[in-house]
């Protein structure tokens, strides 16, 4: 399974050995690199997300697509009466 832009990846052992027990993470795939590089290895481009499902880092990660688990994103509840964030920094 490769991913593609948008997608929610848990990236675990699986798809490489840095990422096993505690590194594991998850991932929100921006671009997947088309260059060739070992069979059954990309480089992948994304966010890391913390447990609120807020971006913490952007990464380039060297992985194993088929050791990849795309999951939902997590359910994000917005408090009644609390304003949105602004995109693009611009605020009015």
């Amino acid at each position: 399974m490769v991913p593609k832009t948008g997608d929610l990846v848990r990236v675990t052992g699986r798809a490489s050995v840095q990422f096993a027990g505690k590194r594991a993470l998850i991932f929100r795939v921006l671009k997947v690199d088309p260059k060739p590089t070992y069979h059954g290895w990309a480089w992948i481009t994304g966010y890391v997300l913390d447990q609120a499902g807020e971006a913490v880092d952007r990464r380039d990660i060297f992985v194993q697509p088929a050791g990849l688990q795309i999951v939902r994103p997590p359910a994000r509840v917005r408090p009644m009466g609390a304003a949105r964030r602004p995109v693009g920094g611009r605020r009015a």
